[in-house]
């Protein structure tokens, strides 16, 4: 049996333990707080956004414009949004799983990955995937401009043909104890196809200018929209995390101070024993 001074030990260490977990939890919660008000705001504008260019897609002849344009597939671009840190459950394992089955599914084509987030980063580069743009190292300081830089690049290499199909993998935030794994395809904008009556569209200057204006803003303001939901879910993951954490900690360390008393008191015992057996050989 474990002696009373190692079991002293791992108690005080996993009090330490339960300190820092509980302070990445309120430091989780008040950056939640923050970064949902975020994503709520922007929201609404990114969705509207997405409903109207969709719409306008199924009416245009989509050759116009090559963010609409529809070609044959030999390049597959997956945009795949992690943390930059650990300790958040299965946010980032999910998200990594989740790239990987689309990868399998596009093994017939030539796959490029781009990950936004150290994660995402390091997992496959260790695996010597084809990793043709990292960014990392922001979601502290979220500011439209990463959603730019991101937006561009893909746009670039879409424009290029270097990607003919251009797929997002993120967690959407739905609660603070519920995030969704998402996959959207980014490019080529994907019509509305749905039934319901339509007005014919008039462009003024002109349909190129039109969409030339408005479609990079689409891509920019739905990586911005995505941004927001995986940093709010990824924060909304860590509380839960350190939440669990410190309780199984609280629960652990119960569990020992019952076994160091248990271990304590056998050891009175046998002192006790050795003295009064002492006392009985002096006789």
């Amino acid at each position: 049996m474990a002696g009373l001074k190692q079991i002293k030990r791992r108690i005080a260490s996993v009090k330490s333990t339960q300190q820092v977990t509980r302070v990445m939890k309120m430091v989780a919660a008040a950056k939640l707080r923050r970064a949902q008000e975020a994503m709520i705001n922007a929201r609404p504008y990114s969705l509207m956004l997405r409903g109207a260019i969709r719409d306008l897609a199924a009416h245009v002849d989509r050759t116009h414009h090559p963010l609409l344009e529809v070609r044959e597939v030999d390049h597959v671009g997956i945009v795949v949004v992690t943390g930059d840190r650990g300790l958040a459950g299965a946010f980032n394992v999910n998200i990594l799983k989740r790239a990987q089955h689309i990868m399998r599914e596009n093994a017939q084509h030539q796959v490029h990955l781009v990950t936004v987030g150290k994660k995402g980063m390091e997992f496959f580069t260790r695996r010597n995937a084809d990793v043709t743009g990292r960014l990392s190292g922001f979601f502290n300081h979220l500011d439209f401009s990463h959603a730019t830089h991101i937006g561009d690049l893909i746009t670039a290499h879409y424009l290029g043909s270097t990607m003919d199909r251009v797929y997002v993998v993120y967690n959407e935030f739905k609660s603070a104890l519920q995030q969704n794994v998402v996959v959207e395809q980014l490019l080529p904008i994907v019509p509305d196809e749905s039934d319901k009556s339509r007005a014919d569209y008039i462009f003024e200057p002109s349909e190129m200018e039109v969409l030339d204006a408005i479609l990079p803003k689409y891509v920019n303001v739905q990586l911005w929209r995505i941004l927001l939901e995986s940093f709010a879910a990824e924060m909304a993951a860590r509380m839960t995390a350190m939440e669990n954490a410190t309780k199984n900690a609280g629960e652990l360390i119960d569990s020992l101070s019952l076994k160091y008393n248990k271990v304590r008191q056998a050891d009175i015992t046998g002192q006790i024993l050795e003295i009064v057996a002492g006392a009985e050989g002096l006789k």
